[in-house]
């Protein structure tokens, strides 16, 4: 039984069988023999092939009446790169669902931001992943009880309402049926182990944030390092470290990535925001991507070839907050890097709301100050008061106007057909503008900026500049936006001259 998936199920076996874990996240091995399910790079003697069930999502399996595996952990895996790729509503629901659209709307939340009626959002999910928008929210639910469980002392009942779950015996029943275990079994398995460690600071929460190989997180943290905005975010001795605007208040995050993990610890005023926090910690970073298949697709174009294997493991640096990423966006047109963080920095100290040392012990380690300012804070600003061109100024007002009452959706699950249509028709944004937002802020994989000034020298460069009737970067789709990230770091691209 191949539920929710495109692929054959020979072609599962065989990843299961190498123990790949490239397809660790992809997809999910359930054996009836044992009643777990895992993910195909599980350590475990390779079942029978009889026995062998394959799932889109975990929560899929959960539904199927399979536990987690306790060896490889399969809850833990990297996300499926396909739900940043596809566009559609099964996609956008799925990016909704992992941002904790259920936990704070619920169901009819959830399908009153997709447009489409409960019953129908419930049948797509159905059909396509052989679960309903309740049981992938369960599932994430149950991940993110384990982590609080296993890496903080916060007591049990207060861990269930934090996770989502309205009731207590709701999250008993369900981390019964996930990994067979009680909360306090869980807690104390994990005390166990780490019983050499040393203890955790109290009100923070770390954990390991997984990631496919290769990854390039050495030009990850040079492109966030270069923007860094003073007093919002820093990246210091191989961490990038910065503020989050949560929906039910700020937080703060350092993420120090390594070849195969991201290690991240989280300050929260509300444990509530944890699901939230890590989904965009995630996207900030493009963990979910499959880097042997991006580099596979462009590094067989001979225009890229050099620098898909000077850098392996490309990523295109997401964003936390896809609103405060428009507003850079606009403040960066025309100026230099240097300059668009320094009227940042300006915005921020003026009209971002100012953190509390005590309450966040890492915003006082790392020298951050303020969460950027709301939505409803920029848009009552006057645009002369901005420190920018008035024009730029009202841009930034009109925006925060739209995003404030509701007329702009920049969210990461947002439709991007309609949110490029909705950004270039306000006066102050054009194409470039637009693009970028999706490339960073809803995650789009196939942007290639053809309108960016280096982006186009290099383009002409190799005799790749699209024409109208035949655009030459086809060939790189649906992977341009990560053609566009090695285009602007060519070793004689000039600092100042890359994007902001």
């Amino acid at each position: 039984m191949l539920v929710g998936m495109r692929w054959d199920e020979d072609r599962c076996y065989r990843a299961v069988s190498a123990k790949d874990a490239r397809f660790d996240g992809v997809f999910f091995t359930a054996v009836t023999s044992t009643g777990i399910y895992c993910r195909p790079s599980c350590p475990a003697r390779t079942p029978k092939r009889e026995n062998v069930r394959f799932y889109t999502t975990a929560a899929a399996a959960h539904d199927a009446g399979f536990r987690a595996c306790r060896r490889c952990r399969p809850d833990a895996a990297p996300g499926s790169p396909e739900w940043d790729v596809r566009a559609d509503t099964v996609g956008r629901a799925m990016r909704l669902i992992r941002d904790g659209v259920v936990e704070r709307g619920g169901v009819p939340g959830l399908a009153d931001r997709l447009g489409y009626s409960t019953r129908h959002v419930h049948r797509m999910l159905v059909d396509e992943l052989g679960a309903g928008p309740l049981a992938l929210a369960r599932s994430n639910r149950a991940h993110y009880a384990r982590v609080l469980l296993e890496t903080t002392e916060v007591p049990v009942t207060d861990v269930a309402f934090a996770s989502g779950f309205t009731s207590v015996r709701q999250f008993n029943d369900t981390l019964r049926t996930v990994y067979d275990a009680t909360p306090s079994a869980l807690r104390a398995g994990a005390r166990r182990r780490d019983r050499a460690a040393p203890g955790a600071t109290p009100g923070r929460i770390t954990l390991r944030l997984a990631v496919r190989r290769p990854f390039a997180y050495e030009t990850l943290l040079d492109f966030l390092a270069a923007r860094a905005v003073p007093g919002l975010e820093t990246v210091r001795d191989g961490t990038y470290a910065r503020t989050l605007r949560l929906p039910h208040g700020p937080g703060v995050v350092a993420l120090t990535p390594t070849d195969d993990h991201v290690a991240c610890a989280l300050e929260l005023s509300d444990l509530r925001d944890m699901m939230t926090a890590v989904a965009r910690c995630r996207s900030m970073f493009d963990l979910d991507a499959d880097p042997v298949a991006i580099d596979g697709v462009l590094g067989a174009d001979a225009a890229l070839a050099d620098a898909v294997r000077t850098i392996p493991g490309m990523r295109v640096p997401g964003h936390v907050d896809p609103y405060e990423l428009v507003v850079r966006a606009v403040v960066g047109q025309q100026v230099s890097v240097a300059g668009a963080r320094t009227t940042l920095g300006r915005i921020v100290r003026d009209h971002g709301t100012p953190l509390e040392p005590a309450t966040h012990p890492l915003a006082d380690a790392y020298a951050l100050t303020h969460v950027f300012p709301d939505p409803e804070a920029l848009a009552a600003v006057d645009p002369a008061g901005l420190g920018m061109p008035r024009s730029r100024g009202t841009t930034v007002v009109g925006v925060s106007d739209a995003v404030a009452v509701g007329k702009l959706d920049v969210s990461a699950s947002a439709d991007r057909a309609a949110l490029r249509c909705d950004l270039v028709a306000l006066r102050g944004i054009g194409p470039w503008t637009a693009d970028y937002v999706l490339m960073r802020a809803t995650r789009d994989p196939d942007v290639m900026l053809a309108t960016d000034l280096v982006i186009r020298r290099r383009l002409d460069a190799r005799g790749l500049a699209p024409a109208r009737t035949h655009d030459p970067t086809t060939a790189w789709s649906p992977w341009r936006s990560y053609a566009a990230m090695h285009l602007w770091n060519l070793a004689d691209t000039p600092p100042t001259e890359r994007q902001p």
